[in-house]
């Protein structure tokens, strides 16, 4: 390995500066594995989830997710008063690092809860189970 890949002063911009820019805090990615794993897309949903996000920073961070084109925002077919958040092909190519996560939290933190199914799967096909959920995102389902 060269010097360069060691010393990121030779970088001409930090790829990890550019990522923490965009989704460098907790709520901003948990907004992200909610509409990722669990199914949410309303607005509603992002501020029941357990971790309890105040209104005004989950404004905040669709608002800047929509804005680095992470999610898109539509109006709601069924009810016009409301909108569904989706990721876009932007966001959803996160999903390999989001399942890294999930593996490395799961390995060292003891607090952490994953379907065994689900961990099961991650470490015998992390790309196999990607590509599925992927899948299903972009279908809607």
């Amino acid at each position: 390995m060269t010097n360069d890949f060691k010393n990121i002063e030779n970088w001409q911009g930090c790829p990890v500066r550019f990522g923490m820019g965009i989704f460098g805090d907790k709520w901003t990615l948990l907004v992200i594995r909610d509409l990722m794993f669990k199914g949410k897309s309303y607005y509603g949903q992002f501020q029941d989830s357990e971790e309890g996000i105040s209104t005004n920073i989950l404004a905040d961070r669709l608002q800047k997710l929509e804005r680095n084109g992470i999610i898109d925002k539509a109006r709601d077919a069924e009810n016009g008063a409301r909108y569904i958040y989706r990721l876009t092909p932007k966001g959803l190519d996160m999903m390999p690092m989001m399942l890294a996560m999930i593996d490395w939290a799961e390995r060292y933190d003891g607090q952490t809860e994953v379907p065994p199914a689900f961990i099961k799967e991650l470490r015998r096909d992390p790309a196999g189970l990607a590509a599925r959920l992927r899948a299903e995102l972009e279908a809607g389902t």
